[in-house]
């Protein structure tokens, strides 16, 4: 592989894969292609090489910006997705129309080209397992675990990987799925979870607990995915679902109490709100086929050090986000969150 595609490369976790891919294999070019939505930022590409990664600001989901570079490509990393499941439940149409009609373009073109494809999902699409027993006993996803997704957003997404799994069946695309945990670090947009703690306490401002915070994520720092994703593209067998994760399972409540120890403040110095609609209980990723087949495993496997980086990160680059997070605020009050 030469060039690549990786679409939505200006966002959070895409744009973490970019610097990778740059930062460890000097001999890929890369084009981004990115509608910059909210979600994607200039910002997350700047200081890298314009020899080497070309933006290119376009709709996954409009076939003639897609086909032009598809054509010319070797590879493309599909990152591009609306994400938030919040916004889903506001309103489905965007991601109805990125998440399933972006990937049925992005597919069309690849099938056309006969152009390697890897498609970047969640462990959402599963839907959501029960908390562990006292014993600390309880189950994880598999790639055997069936469907069941809770939100728009996760059925968008459930609805993409079955796409490319009948492209894979029923034309032979090149193609290759990883479905993730929850991922935190830099440049992740401050409506989320972790950052929008972080943010929260560098302004001023409460942060905000759903409901008890018994919910639990099973975090792993990006980094860690793109690693993962950059082993699978590599070196995972074609029609093949690999599941990402570290092991990082943890409730909303004690990681927003850990940001507040990291950040200085008393542990309970946080506002409990109203519960978000069909909040899924609890995740967490049998990454097991990974790690054996293809010899992948996570470097940051101590998440309090990678907290403080990630907080580290935000204090640092207040320039980033401070300009949004009176909007991101206001948002989530009109919403009593």
């Amino acid at each position: 592989m030469k060039n690549i595609i990786v679409t939505g490369g200006a966002g959070f976790i895409g744009s973490n894969f970019v610097h990778y891919v740059v930062n460890n294999h000097p001999d890929i070019h890369i084009t981004v292609l990115d509608k910059l939505t909210y979600a994607g930022n200039r910002a997350n590409l700047a200081g890298l090489p314009e020899d080497r990664v070309e933006l290119v600001v376009g709709d996954v989901a409009d076939p003639i910006i897609v086909d032009k570079l598809v054509k010319n490509a070797d590879a493309v990393v599909h990152y591009a997705a609306e994400s938030h499941n919040d916004n889903s439940l506001i309103d489905p149409s965007p991601f109805i129309q990125t998440n399933i009609v972006g990937t049925y373009t992005l597919l069309e073109a690849c099938r056309k080209y006969n152009v390697r494809y890897h498609h970047i999902s969640t462990d959402e699409v599963y839907g959501d397992l029960p908390l562990r027993d006292e014993n600390g006993n309880g189950a994880k996803f598999t790639t055997d675990s069936n469907y069941n997704p809770s939100s728009p957003y996760s059925s968008s997404k459930a609805s993409s990987d079955l796409l490319v799994r009948a492209w894979v069946r029923s034309f032979g695309l090149q193609a290759t799925i990883s479905n993730c945990s929850n991922n935190y670090g830099p440049y992740q947009h401050i409506e989320k979870f972790i950052p929008r703690q972080i943010t929260n306490i560098l302004s001023g401002i409460r942060p905000k607990l759903y409901g008890s915070g018994k919910n639990v994520r099973d975090w792993i720092h990006t980094n860690d995915h793109s690693r993962a994703v950059w082993t699978i593209l590599t070196e995972g067998k074609i029609g093949e679902t690999y599941l990402i994760g570290a092991n990082g399972e943890k409730d909303n409540k004690t990681v927003l109490e850990l940001i507040l120890k990291l950040m200085g403040q008393q542990e309970d110095a946080y506002d409990q709100v109203k519960d978000r609609p069909g909040h899924d209980m609890r995740y967490a990723i049998d990454s097991t086929k990974l790690r054996e087949e293809l010899g992948w495993k996570p470097e940051y496997t101590d998440f309090e050090t990678g907290l403080q980086h990630t907080i580290d990160w935000y204090t640092n680059h207040e320039d980033w986000w401070k300009a949004e997070k009176s909007a991101v605020e206001a948002k989530y009050a009109k919403n009593g969150q």
